[in-house]
């Protein structure tokens, strides 16, 4: 049996993949690429991503890059996603929403300060019914969703004290041992 092999950089998206590749165990290999002297330009990768982004995995024959398209292969492999069309829709639906809606509205600084409230807001109400974004178990949208929260306070130094239920799910996500050992520590 092929291990699945993820590809990235310190300090790069593929602590989003990884977090759910310990949260669930799935086993894989990390293959850290040493960015800064473009490993991630040679032609061996470029094979992998024609873009030289990370993260990568290959898995098997099949190479697929971008989190986001990472995460909703794993799940589906996994038997992580619902099984109702319109169910796994909505997971899909948060999963483009953090890497493009709420990753931009959070990180470019000229539009911040006018998006943060109307992101976070519906975020911390559908937080103050529910543990974890889909209801009270923990899915693969609460790895997308909670890595762009998580980066957002330290790169955007957001602050979510206005937001107590996301900032409560926030600090229930840091303590996850799985968390700890891709993300970073609380």
């Amino acid at each position: 049996m092929n291990t699945l092999k993820l590809y990235g950089g310190a300090r790069s998206r593929a602590s989003i993949v990884r977090w759910y590749l310990e949260e669930f165990a799935i086993p894989y290999e990390f293959v850290l690429l040493d960015m800064a002297n473009g490993e991630h330009r040679k032609p061996e990768f470029l094979a992998l991503n024609p873009f030289g982004k990370v993260p990568t995995i290959v898995d098997g024959d099949l190479s697929l890059w971008e989190s986001g398209a990472i995460l909703l292969y794993l799940a589906e492999k996994h038997g992580q996603l619902p099984a109702e069309l319109d169910r796994r829709a909505i997971y899909t639906q948060w999963i483009l929403f953090a890497n493009s809606t709420l990753s931009n509205g959070l990180f470019l600084e000229a539009t911040r300060e006018r998006e943060t409230p109307l992101l976070l807001a519906p975020i911390d109400r559908i937080l103050g019914e529910h543990s974890f974004i889909m209801g009270d178990e923990f899915t693969v949208v609460d790895v997308a969703i909670g890595s762009i929260l998580a980066y957002a306070v330290l790169m955007a130094k957001l602050d979510y004290s206005p937001y107590p239920n996301l900032a409560a799910y926030l600090q229930r996500l840091r303590e996850r041992p799985a968390f700890v050992k891709s993300i970073g520590s609380p």
